[in-house]
């Protein structure tokens, strides 16, 4: 990771190249947000994303002597960050969401029981004031196509289509040729186009006004509190997904989705809910709280979910549920509702 010298220390560079772990610490909280994101794109998962950044910055402060200045110290970090998860990428390989497994179900399945052998997509909590580009990055249809990418095509066009690198560089970072990476993008460009709509969900909310935005995830947080499944229904385009890893069971396709939303979520035998909305993915989202059937009238509400909405216009088109109290902590969320 050695460069050659040019001239842009910074007095917080220069400390650090001679042990000052503040100065370093310095230099890298300005960019730690983004470099984490790029480790979620590459990795598809937010802990995963902690690890694969606490591992770059560990190496980065190990190799800092050696950076000499020949790039800005942000590419560089970038270039420790991806061969990090690249390594993570050969060590724990890809992570699906349930469409990626099978077939949709052709009937509701009840009992739910989570696929612990699957390693499971997770979503990532928005960015507050965050660019339409950053949003449009993370989205859950880019960041799921990306997790059918080699490790290598994954991280040329994330390097490439996100963060601007030139080809060149993304050779520099990789250790390979140009050429082999002009390769690498013509081909993830072609598998992600076949997995990702035309249309982003950045353009799809510009579409719409944020008072019909706030409908769409009002009405679907409402229709769940009153179990009223037509409702909900109502707010779903004809072919509407709804998947809720770490099940592996998933619906395709309104009909199959209102069956399901009778016997499960809209169903009195599953409980009360309550929503909170987010941000996820760039995308609208609702934290759900589920309160046992047979739980007392005064029992709180505990983390169930969050419930990222994929919209199409003003209809919901996708819904996919990432099922598990860990996910409200990452977003700074209760534990539990009254």
């Amino acid at each position: 990771m050695s460069e050659t010298v040019t001239a842009d220390p910074t007095p917080d560079l220069a400390l650090a190249r001679h042990g000052d772990d503040a100065a370093f610490g310095r230099l890298v909280a300005p960019l730690r947000r983004e470099l984490h994101a790029h480790c979620y794109r590459m990795l598809g998962s937010a802990h995963d994303a902690d690890d694969a950044l606490q591992d770059a910055l560990l190496r980065a402060w190990r190799a800092l002597a050696g950076f000499e200045g020949r790039s800005t110290l942000r590419t560089w970090l970038y270039t420790v960050a991806t061969r990090t998860c690249l390594d993570l990428v050969q060590a724990r390989g890809r992570r699906a969401l349930p469409v990626d497994l099978g077939p949709a179900s052709e009937r509701v399945v009840t009992g739910d029981v989570p696929v612990t052998e699957v390693a499971w997509l997770g979503p990532w909590p928005d960015e507050p004031g965050a660019r339409l580009e950053q949003r449009e990055s993370v989205e859950l249809a880019f960041v799921a196509a990306l997790q059918h990418l080699p490790g290598n095509q994954r991280a040329a066009l994330v390097l490439f289509e996100v963060l601007g690198f030139s080809a060149a560089e993304i050779a520099a970072t990789m250790d390979t040729s140009t050429a082999s990476v002009n390769s690498a993008l013509q081909r993830a460009r072609k598998l992600v186009a076949e997995k990702v709509p035309s249309a982003s969900q950045q353009r799809s909310l510009r579409e719409i006004d944020d008072a019909r935005l706030r409908d769409v995830v009002t009405g679907y947080s409402s229709a769940l509190e009153r179990g009223d499944a037509d409702a909900l229904v109502a707010l779903l385009t004809d072919d509407v997904t709804w998947s809720m890893p770490p099940m592996a069971h998933w619906y395709a396709g309104r009909a199959s989705v209102d069956a399901f939303v009778r016997a499960v979520p809209a169903a009195g035998s599953c409980g009360a809910w309550r929503h909170l909305p987010v941000g996820a993915n760039g995308q609208p989202a609702v934290a759900s709280y589920r309160r046992p059937p047979d739980a007392p009238p005064d029992a709180p509400h505990t983390a169930w979910s969050i419930d990222v909405l994929t919209l199409r216009g003003d209809r919901i088109a996708a819904v996919t549920s990432f099922i598990g109290a860990e996910h409200h902590a990452r977003f700074g969320l209760p534990a539990s509702l009254p």
